[in-house]
């Protein structure tokens, strides 16, 4: 059902323009069940929260379940990605010790085999040169290239051409790699940026609903409750 409000709303959160995008101020899960109980109370006050202070209800009460699964559905995304990206992450930083030893070793097999060779010997220079995780995995793909170019040195020097196909597969799987990676540190993902907009789109209902329902019972305490954040109520007496 989440999937199918989302697919719902998602033309309505595209709209909605970056510097109107709030960021959550509460945990996610807290606010969908917050959405929930307010949907469930002001339901009860739809003719009163109509009557008495023009409350739109088909606009922000009726459609608070449609916006929540919205949410709950954005944010179930956007942790799939993060946790994808983190993964990632760690397996960066355990693969690619081997990978810089791999490019340091064939760097140093190459300067044996090629010593005799100068115009080769500058292409491994060349190729030394760069610094960084993009160059070292450049420098895999460079040297696989420059070891199948030029054999014959390397038979000789009892190179093993393994090795090769070995570096150009690692340059290629270290460069997925790096970039789900460095996906982990990007804030401004579109899967975080949609589930904002979700979290906007929801918050928009939820404080226009509450605003009526506390200006409609302001003189009754017992119906007045219902339109409390309770969870933010709960935070603030927690810091007292």
């Amino acid at each position: 059902m989440s999937k199918e409000n989302f697919d719902q709303k998602l033309s309505v959160l595209n709209t909605i323009a970056p510097n109107e995008v709030k960021m959550p101020n509460m945990p996610i899960d807290a606010m969908l069940q917050e959405a929930e109980n307010l949907f469930v109370w002001a339901s009860e006050d739809k003719m009163t929260l109509t009557n008495n202070s023009g409350l739109d209800w088909d606009t922000f009460g009726e459609d608070l379940p449609t916006r929540a699964g919205a949410l709950r559905h954005a944010q179930s995304v956007w942790i799939s990605e993060r946790y994808s990206q983190e993964e990632a992450n760690k397996t960066w930083k355990l693969e690619s010790p081997k990978a810089y030893q791999l490019r340091d070793d064939l760097l140093d097999d190459f300067r044996y085999a090629f010593r005799k060779r100068p115009d080769l010997l500058a292409r491994v220079r060349q190729i030394a040169n760069g610094r960084g995780d993009a160059n070292m995995i450049q420098d895999l793909s460079d040297l696989s290239i420059l070891g199948e170019s030029n054999p014959e040195e390397l038979t000789v020097s009892k190179f093993k051409m393994e090795k090769l196909d070995t570096a150009a597969q690692l340059s290629s799987d270290m460069a997925e790699l790096l970039a789900k990676a460095n996906g982990a540190t990007q804030e401004n993902s579109l899967a975080k940026l949609v589930r904002d907009r979700a979290f906007t789109h929801l918050k928009e209902a939820l404080d226009e609903v509450r605003a009526a329902g506390k200006y409609v019972f302001k003189n009754e305490p017992e119906r007045f409750k219902g339109y409390v954040n309770q969870y933010l109520r709960r935070q603030n007496v927690s810091r007292v």
